[in-house]
């Protein structure tokens, strides 16, 4: 995969991300401008705030989990990086158990951790526990991601691009790829361990 393609698939992921929420605040705004009854006025504010706010949540995690994030150097508090993390998951099936401590970690390795989360958070199709345990101060940077749920399904697509090793792409996939490329740029050693009603994501 070229960096273009590699540029434009994961461009393509953030797209399909927000669609559906900003789809459905534009569709709740229609439903404003013609509905003249109360309390289809009341539901259809309530769906173009939630969706709103499911957007921003997207945006602010992806801006950080797939963006430049600051310069060359820089450290991330793993306090906001939780909050970014529950604020993506305030919505939908899966909950998050975060006990990460309020500690500056490198930007990649911040980004490497939501990354991981979010392909736990993928293993889990009818929803399911994420939680997050990482090294504290004075440790250098770790961290274990359990995800359980009564379906656990990790892909092999997912599994062989964790390991580099990739056949064909795109834009779904195209997120472990980034994954991947993370933890080798800062030698995380990043692992992946599929069990009965759950998987472990393993770095540092």
């Amino acid at each position: 995969m070229t960096d273009l393609e590699f540029s434009a698939f994961l461009v393509s992921r953030v797209c399909h991300d927000l669609v559906g929420p900003l789809g459905a605040v534009v569709n709740g705004l229609e439903v404003l401008e013609d509905e003249r009854d109360a309390a289809m006025r009341a539901d259809a504010l309530k769906i173009v705030t939630s969706s709103a706010n499911q957007a921003l949540a997207r945006l602010q995690f992806m801006r950080l989990a797939f963006g430049a994030a600051g310069s060359a150097g820089a450290e991330l508090d793993l306090g906001e990086v939780g909050r970014l993390i529950a604020g993506l998951f305030s919505v939908g099936r899966v909950s998050l158990e975060w006990e990460p401590p309020h500690v500056q970690w490198p930007k990649d390795w911040a980004k490497l951790l939501m990354n991981a989360v979010l392909i736990g958070a993928d293993c889990l199709p009818r929803g399911g526990v994420v939680r997050v345990d990482a090294n504290g101060e004075g440790q250098p940077p770790g961290f274990k991601i359990t995800a359980t749920g009564a379906t656990v399904r990790v892909s092999e697509d997912v599994e062989r691009a964790l390991k580099g090793e990739i056949s064909e792409h795109d834009a779904r996939g195209v997120q472990p790829v980034l994954t991947f490329r993370l933890a080798k740029g800062i030698n995380a050693g990043l692992t992946i361990t599929p069990g009965e009603g759950r998987v472990e994501l393993v770095a540092g």
